[in-house]
């Protein structure tokens, strides 16, 4: 019975950790132009544009992935705004900013040949994690 007890204490304890890990790792969709905020507005995203995409295009073969340099706009709650340039595939690609980490884990649309991204209809995925 003792047993028994401790392992369901173990279970509890376990499965609230394995959800508070969860909540610390978060992915957040922000479309170009607006803005997401994550744990009760602690933290503020606002993606602003996309500086420069040589990403590249489906179908087609190259040398390297490419990269697309993002400027985003941080904002802790009460706090000021604050710019920073992110890239998907070269170094600058993470940063830390009040107590949380953020990285670009996708951005879409992916360039196709012969075809151009409205500025407008990109949309950026966000992994952010508390440090």
């Amino acid at each position: 019975m003792r047993t028994l007890i401790l392992l369901t204490l173990f279970t509890i304890i376990f499965g609230f950790s394995q959800i508070a890990e969860a909540r610390s790792n978060q992915e957040i969709k922000v479309q170009v132009n607006n803005q997401k905020s994550i744990n009760k507005n602690d933290l503020t995203v606002r993606f602003v544009s996309v500086l420069e995409d040589s990403r590249c295009p489906e179908g087609t073969n190259c040398i390297w992935a490419g990269n697309a340099k993002l400027k985003l706009k941080l904002k802790k709650k009460n706090g000021a705004w604050k710019t920073f340039e992110l890239n998907t595939n070269i170094e600058k690609n993470d940063l830390k900013f009040g107590g949380y980490s953020i990285k670009i884990s996708e951005l879409t649309p992916t360039p196709a040949a012969n075809v151009r991204i409205n500025p407008d209809g990109y949309v950026a995925t966000f992994s952010i994690s508390k440090t």
